[in-house]
């Protein structure tokens, strides 16, 4: 399979599903996504970057030899399920944030069907400048996929390691950089609640000078974004229980990131002293 070759069902364009989209299009494969369904703005983007609109999944798998999988966590195991159920035969890449276990169980999904699988996992920011944002890529067929995205902006990286280590080390690095967001932004809230937040950054600003534009980030980049950080939480959570690790650290992320998710639909971030206190329930 060569760039050009290749029909692409691209599932979903999101913000990130876009940023995929546009590499697989800049390659010079052939894109389709299903439109049935979804809104507006997800028709905005699929426009702007090329897509071929199909209409229902069905079309998308019916005309698709590859299937890319870009959705929030939560709902990466029903889609493969339903792609499977549609009689899908090519090859199916799960480039979400789930944990190996998932990953994998995604994978006997697809092969008991008669597809392949390819473990992927995205680490990066949705955006169009090269260079930022890396796919990683485990399992038998990951070179065939690596050759999609040679055009940038995303990057594909392909490890010499078996289905589910792309997720795991997705779940690596996103356990760190969105865990321990989340329990900065709960350091923020306690401050706050007890009145000594002026003087943690005080001291912050002595010991630690970082990290006050840290705390600010973590509620300006993250709360419009929590909704999709609580199933991912969950997975890493399961990722860390799959391998005999305590599972509270990102369990209670889930709870910090639940209780941001009401900025879904924000027009602009909110303040740290607007934010802070949702984070917080009557003792």
């Amino acid at each position: 399979m060569t760039n050009g070759s290749a029909t692409v069902g691209l599932l979903h364009p999101g913000e990130m599903g876009a940023t995929v989209g546009a590499t697989v299009v800049g390659g010079g494969a052939r894109v389709l996504w299903a439109s049935e369904g979804r809104s507006a703005a997800t028709r905005s983007r699929a426009l702007q970057i090329g897509l071929e609109e199909a209409g229902t999944l069905a079309a998308v798998v019916r005309a698709s030899r590859v299937i890319l999988s870009v959705v929030p966590p939560h709902g990466a195991v029903a889609l493969a399920r339903a792609v499977a159920a549609l009689g899908f035969r090519g090859l199916y890449v799960d480039a979400n944030a789930v944990a190996p276990d998932t990953a994998r169980e995604i994978g006997r999904v697809m092969e008991a069907a008669g597809a392949r699988f390819v473990d992927g996992g995205i680490i990066g920011p949705a955006t169009r400048t090269r260079g930022t944002t890396r796919i990683y890529l485990a399992g038998p067929a990951a070179p065939e996929i690596a050759l999609l995205f040679g055009a940038g902006p995303i990057d594909a990286i392909v490890l010499d390691a078996p289905n589910g280590a792309a997720s795991a080390l997705k779940m690596a690095f996103a356990g760190w950089n969105k865990g321990s967001q989340a329990l900065l932004a709960a350091i923020r809230a306690f401050a706050l609640a007890e009145g000594v937040d002026a003087a943690l950054l005080a001291e912050w600003k002595i010991s630690m000078p970082d990290t006050i534009a840290r705390s600010e980030r973590t509620f300006r980049d993250n709360a419009r974004k929590a909704w999709r950080f609580v199933g991912e939480m969950e997975e890493i959570a399961r990722s860390l229980a799959g391998v005999g690790l305590p599972a509270g650290f990102h369990e209670a992320a889930r709870e910090i990131y639940e209780r941001l998710a009401d900025y879904k639909d924000a027009t602009k971030p909110p303040p740290v002293e607007e934010a802070a206190p949702k984070l917080l329930r009557p003792r």
